[in-house]
């Protein structure tokens, strides 16, 4: 199983976490992909001025609503 985990400290949740959290399990859900991934919360992973941090495998992206999609495929290892 691949963990994402999302900071849902003060800046990232003023840039809209609970936003990107809602868009990564809606893509979750129509890859049908929830016994694959799992979405953890986490706090501040010191990134607060790029947007709201995401991790996986040691790398932190900077994601909001409208890159979410792209950044998931990255974690995921598609094109």
């Amino acid at each position: 199983m691949k963990t994402i985990r999302i900071c849902v400290g003060s800046a990232c949740h003023v840039n809209g976490s609970y936003k990107v959290v809602k868009a990564l399990n809606q893509i979750i859900e129509e890859r049908e992909l929830g016994d694959e991934v799992e979405l953890v919360g986490s706090f501040c992973m010191g990134k607060c001025t790029e947007g709201v941090a995401v991790e996986c495998d040691d790398i932190i992206y900077a994601v909001s609503t409208e890159n979410a999609k792209e950044i998931f495929e990255k974690i995921m290892g598609e094109k």
